[in-house]
């Protein structure tokens, strides 16, 4: 299994002012994700990501850390599919833009621009 690098794994974790304003348990969620992949507990930080999604759908940055661990695991689709649904709710996240550059592919929203 082929992994990025952990500083774009944990860019899309960090606890500065993206989780500012997030409900406790979502930062708690996303800590133990992060914790997890540092592990080597894959299986388990993809779940824990994804209960920070079902916590608080509106934050972008869970979906971003769900697609930094399938990206992690060489699942780009997957990882791609988390990017493009983060900048749904938030156009400009850079969080989301920055990891789509990392794969390699143009932002949905810039593909889908008049």
């Amino acid at each position: 299994m082929k992994f990025l690098s952990l500083p774009v794994f944990v860019a899309g974790l960090s606890l500065g002012s993206a989780f500012a304003a997030t409900d406790p348990a979502v930062t708690a969620l996303l800590t133990q994700a992060q914790d997890a992949q540092i592990r080597g507990e894959a299986e388990k930080a993809l779940r824990l990501a994804q209960a920070a999604i079902v916590a608080d759908p509106a934050h972008t940055a869970s979906y971003v850390a769900l697609g930094d661990l399938y990206a992690r695991q060489g699942q780009p689709e997957y990882a791609r599919s988390y990017y493009d649904l983060a900048l749904a709710i938030d156009p400009q996240d850079a969080s989301a833009l920055k990891a789509i550059a990392a794969l390699g592919a143009p932002a949905l929203a810039a593909v889908n621009a008049p």
